[in-house]
């Protein structure tokens, strides 16, 4: 589940200059560490810890290596790495060189269908703040895991 909480902002520019409005911000979210992760490994296979910790160093190792190839690289059930490099719009051919026209490389993740189906069904909740001038009281949350959309998801 991801707590979000309400937040303002006067807009600076746009056509909703110095209006102010309301959006949801993800209060601090849960994080799966290293050493978690190794230890739900571990129950889960007959793999020891230090055997994890090789593969997970080893895996980093091999994806940044074919990264640096150019490379994609197909993790499994995960998904996939791919380096994209933006290129910048020029007025001539000539001007296209990789010094001028080429933007840092950024690295896409592509989710297989499980882990994007695991991201849908994610519960999203707004904590909303009791309002005592409020006669319509809203039961606080947002919407339910997997239906995406209302007021509880962002985008």
């Amino acid at each position: 589940m991801i707590d979000f909480e309400i937040k303002t902002k006067t807009q600076p520019i746009g056509t909703r200059k110095g209006q102010t409005v309301y959006y949801a911000q993800a209060k601090s979210q849960q994080h799966l560490t290293n050493k978690v992760l190794i230890e739900r490994i571990v129950r889960e296979t007959s793999l020891s810890a230090g055997d994890v910790s090789n593969a997970l160093i080893s895996l980093s190792n091999v994806v940044c290596e074919a990264l640096e190839l150019g490379m994609s690289v197909d993790l499994a059930e995960l998904g996939s790495l791919r380096l994209v490099v933006p290129s910048k719009m020029m007025d001539s051919p000539e001007e296209v060189t990789a010094d001028n026209a080429l933007k840092t490389p950024k690295i896409v993740f592509t989710p297989k269908q499980k882990m994007r189906e695991a991201a849908n069904r994610v519960q999203l909740v707004v904590d909303r703040p009791a309002t005592a001038s409020s006669g319509d009281e809203e039961e606080p949350g947002g919407t339910e895991p997997g239906q995406g959309g209302g007021e509880g998801t962002l985008g």
